[in-house]
C-alpha cells in the first residue's frame, strides 16, 4: 500500500470510522487509541482487498473487529479466564450517551436514544448503523458477518419496537 492510497483512506473515511468506534465504545480517547489499531490493520491487510465491498464498508469492518478485540481484552482481564466471545448475547455498543453529546441533542432526539437503549444490542446495531451511518442492507450485513435476511428481520423488529415503544 502506497503512502497515496492510505492518506486518500484515511481523509475520506476517519470521521466516519472514528464515529463509529465511539459509537461502540462510548469513550473518547479510548476511541481514539483503537483508531490507530484500525489503520494498523488497514495497513497490514490493504494488499489483501479485493473490492468485494466498498472500502467504507471494510474500513467498518476492521473498526467492529477492533471493538470486538477490545472488549474481549477487557473481558479477560476482568474475568480471568476467557469465554468465548458471543455476539449474540454480549452487549457490545455502550447505553450511556456521552455528556458532551447530550447538550446538542434536542428532547425528540434524546427520547429516541433512550428508546433505543432499551432495544437488544443487535437491535441498536442496524439502527445504528443503517440509519445514522446510512450503510446499506448489504454493507451492514457484510459488516456484522450476517445474511441480508437477519439484518432486514432485525431492522424491522427494531423499528416495530421503537414504533411501539415511542407512541406510548
Amino acid at each position: 500500500m502506497d503512502d497515496s492510497v492510505f492518506n486518500r483512506l484515511y481523509e475520506q473515511y476517519h470521521n466516519d470510522v472514528f464515529r463509529f468506534l465511539i459509537y461502540l465504545i462510548r469513550d473518547r480517547d479510548q476511541a481514539e487509541d483503537l483508531m490507530h489499531e484500525v489503520y494498523v490493520r488497514v495497513l497490514r491487510a490493504y494488499s489483501g482487498f479485493e473490492g468485494k465491498s466498498s472500502e467504507k464498508t471494510w474500513l467498518f469492518s476492521i473498526a467492529k473487529n477492533v471493538a470486538i478485540d477490545h472488549y474481549r481484552k477487557n473481558s479477560v482481564r476482568r474475568k480471568h479466564s476467557f469465554d468465548k466471545f458471543d455476539w449474540e448475547k454480549s452487549e457490545l455498543v455502550s447505553t450511556e450517551i456521552l455528556p458532551d453529546n447530550l447538550v446538542v441533542l434536542n428532547e425528540e432526539m434524546k427520547e429516541l436514544l433512550n428508546v433505543l437503549d432499551t432495544c437488544t444490542g443487535d437491535q441498536k446495531m442496524v439502527i445504528h448503523m443503517r440509519f445514522i451511518h446510512d450503510l446499506s442492507i448489504a454493507d451492514t450485513a457484510e459488516i456484522l458477518g450476517w445474511s441480508e435476511g437477519k439484518v432486514k428481520t432485525t431492522q424491522h423488529r427494531a423499528i416495530s419496537a421503537l414504533r411501539k415503544k415511542l407512541s406510548r
